[in-house]
């Protein structure tokens, strides 16, 4: 029985997140003093990837928004949040919910991860997406 696309992709992302991946870049986002909310500007190629790191305290909301600034493709850029120590195994997963926004309550304290990159054709064809991601811990 053939596979579909769909089913394809899912499982070669699952078989990609199953293995530890070096980062293709990696920033701290620091919050100004007073302030919970912090904002970024990326850009990323085709199947490259960009990490964002901030530390939470367990208990605390987390709150991610991704809007696409610029593409000379689709725009199919996504993010996912991995918690601290995870190889790629996220509790936020943004292609299942394209919508650009999270608002999640941290399980455990330490380092997460915003992963920002791109599915499908753009991610196939070297595409270039540029971004804006804010991050709100409250």
């Amino acid at each position: 029985m053939p596979v579909s696309r769909s089913r394809t992709a899912a499982l070669l992302c699952a078989l990609a997140g199953a293995a530890p991946l070096a980062a293709q870049s990696t920033a701290e986002v620091r919050f100004e003093a007073g302030s919970d909310t912090a904002a970024v500007n990326g850009a990323i190629i085709g199947d490259e990837y960009a990490n964002y790191v901030l530390g939470a305290n367990e208990g605390q909301t987390m709150s991610v928004a991704l809007t696409v600034t610029e593409s000379n493709g689709l725009g199919t850029a996504y993010f996912n949040i991995l918690p601290p120590g995870s190889h790629g195994v996220a509790i936020y997963d943004g292609s299942m919910d394209d919508d650009g926004f999270a608002e999640v309550q941290l399980p455990e304290s330490g380092d997460y991860t915003i992963r920002v990159y791109q599915m499908g054709n753009d991610a196939d064809t070297g595409k270039t997406t540029r971004y804006a991601v804010s991050f709100t811990i409250d």
